[in-house]
């Protein structure tokens, strides 16, 4: 998986690849020019110190000062090539991965929660650019570092660079036993991470529920939860490498022990000149600092490593609602066909057997208790689902072979769950046409008798609503989105219990408005109340997955079944009271203008 994660990262990384070159190209020139300070600091020892050659000083201070100022001036231009690839790479590698879940189906969303979603495209993301921008550079530059001052040892003593290099097998036993055992931490660390970012923003979102049930205490125990694993899974990759950190730096130091007692004795016997020895010196802090780093440069590997596995997985999922391989795109009338369809879900039968068949501009009512799958088969005729078996056709074409965009552009849908984004009313009501008139946005709302609340708000249609709508009412969130759904101008308009939360009077308002638009549409409408689809040229009644009864009203409340019960529930009592003398006398003394009970 890591390899595959890697190779799936690569082709981000190279479309930025002349930053990475130039930086590259950079980085050898830069840790070469480090060698000089050290040989420039041994001649000044042995020509200027101990030879009392001081007309050379100026010429060494020079070349001293100008190799400092040309690699500090290379390293700016390598950073700079290095901070805009990892910028470049990171915003397209964010916007590949946007796409990709853009496109992921409603099993994907199932399954996924949002803050784990969310800490991908943020600490996940940080990681990948961290690696680009700093940890590549840094270990390509310690590595050179290092072997420049080992090669430029052997060229000033090779019995010290022996004693020297000795340090070496320990360096990378410690290596490799620290990437052992910090990637199974550090995995454990983001995954922790997202679920505490999935807790937050969940109970962030959910906020008036919490206050509502005055559960803070409650939440804030569950955080501390959340908070305490992932404390402990930070802590515990921080025990791995703080294992391993102290020996690197033992390593380093180690180096400067043994060059001051090797070297000191060699220079007492002889054997190496005092300016020799402040040239190693100088090569110290260029083996030493690589050794130094090493720890912290594999642990930001493994990060980004663990990261980048993450973030694969998350998109590499293939979502199981694709395009045909020959797409029909035609302009709807609005005609269904729902021939023995069944649906299945995680081993569960949703929908079974369900046929009916629905001319264009006819209106369709579907009622059915809670859970009985009534917003699924609309979620099959939109194709955010597949069916497990039968087909749905629109105008004699099955949706598997449409293309998706334009079935659902023919389709205006009214969601039980009101969804707002943070933007004007208008903004919202033209969401599915961003480039309509501000006339055209009005007629909607007036279709969906929205507009008189819209004009009591301090700013109109220019009104910014809250997140997800708040600060607006359930049954104006219901009409603003049925406002969204009728501006496409769609063949099929479903409402999912659009107007549960709206009075009876605004409902009739927007039936009489639905039923005298300019072109016919074929209307769905999800609903517990029979007054919401008693007047539908078809009511399908499902139950247990099934439809057990269909017709019109008047054919429903024949059958005696399911319909005329909840209409009994519904409408019994004032049946009864119409039937009763005492009603029958009130009406009486109605139209004579006196009230019920007056003599």
């Amino acid at each position: 998986m890591e390899m595959e994660a890697f190779k799936w990262f690569y082709p981000f990384m190279k479309r930025y690849r002349k930053y990475l070159v130039m930086g590259f190209l950079i980085i050898p020139v830069a840790s070469a020019l480090a060698v000089i300070k050290p040989q420039i600091s041994g001649r000044i020892i042995e020509e200027v110190v101990e030879g009392g050659n001081q007309s050379i000083l100026p010429q060494l201070i020079f070349w001293l000062l100008a190799s400092t100022v040309l690699r500090s001036a290379l390293r700016l231009v390598m950073l700079f090539c290095m901070e805009t690839a990892s910028q470049g790479t990171l915003y397209s590698l964010r916007d590949e991965v946007y796409k990709r879940l853009l496109l992921q189906d409603f099993n994907f969303y199932n399954k996924n929660r949002t803050g784990d979603l969310m800490s991908r495209q943020t600490g996940d993301m940080d990681a990948v650019r961290h690696f680009v921008s700093h940890v590549m550079y840094s270990c390509l530059e310690a590595f050179l570092v290092f072997s420049f001052a080992l090669v430029m040892m052997f060229t000033v003593n090779v019995k010290m660079a022996c004693i020297m290099i000795l340090v070496l097998p320990f360096t990378a036993a410690t290596t490799y036993f620290q990437m052992k055992n910090i990637r199974p931490a550090f995995f454990k660390n983001r995954q922790m991470f997202s679920s505490l970012n999935a807790f937050a923003q969940e109970n962030i979102s959910g906020n008036r529920v919490v206050k509502a049930f005055a559960k803070e205490d409650f939440e804030i125990e569950k955080f501390d939860v959340e908070n305490n694993n992932f404390r402990d899974a930070q802590l515990e990759s921080a025990a791995v490498f703080s294992k391993y950190i102290p020996v690197f730096e033992f390593l380093s130091n180690f180096l400067m022990f043994v060059l001051m007692l090797g070297g000191g004795i060699m220079v007492v016997k002889g054997e190496m000149s005092l300016g020799d020895m402040v040239t190693i010196n100088g090569y110290l802090w260029m083996l030493t600092n690589p050794l130094r780093q090493a720890g912290w440069l594999f642990n930001d590997l493994q990060r980004f490593l663990t990261s980048i596995e993450k973030i694969y997985m998350t998109i590499s999922h293939e979502p199981d609602i694709k395009e045909p391989s020959h797409p029909v795109v035609k302009k709807l009338e609005g005609g269904v066909v729902f021939d023995h369809v069944s649906y299945m879900a995680d081993d569960e039968d949703i929908l079974r057997d369900v046929s009916f068949t629905v001319k264009p501009g006819q209106t369709v009512g579907i009622i059915g208790a809670t859970g009985t799958g009534k917003s699924t088969l609309m979620n099959l005729l939109c194709r955010f689902y597949d069916t497990t078996s039968g087909t749905v056709r629109v105008d004699g074409t099955d949706v598997k072979d449409m293309d998706l965009y334009s079935l659902r552009q023919n389709i205006g849908m009214a969601m039980q769950d009101v969804f707002l984004f943070s933007d004007t009313i208008e903004g919202n009501i033209a969401y599915g046409r961003p480039d309509c008139s501000l006339e055209e946005v009005k007629w909607a709302a007036q279709v969906a008798n929205a507009e008189d609340f819209i004009l009591d708000t301090p700013d109109g249609y220019d009104t910014i609503v809250g997140e997800r709508g708040m600060g607006l009412s359930g049954g104006q969130k219901q009409r603003i989105s049925l406002a969204r759904a009728l501006l496409t101008d769609p063949a099929i308009i479903i409402l999912d219990d659009t107007t549960s939360a709206v009075d009876m009077e605004t409902e009739t308002k927007i039936q009489e408005a639905l039923a005298h638009l300019p072109k016919k549409k074929t209307v769905f409408i999800i609903a517990h109340r029979i007054s919401s689809i008693k007047d539908a040229d078809l009511i399908l009644v499902l139950n247990d997955g099934k439809i057990v009864e269909q017709g019109t009203h008047n054919e429903l409340l024949k059958k005696h079944g399911y319909y005329e019960t909840v209409f009994t529930h519904q409408y019994g009592e004032f049946d009864k009271l119409k039937k009763s003398p005492e009603f029958a006398e009130y009406m009486r003394r109605q139209k004579r203008g006196g009230g019920y009970g007056k003599k």
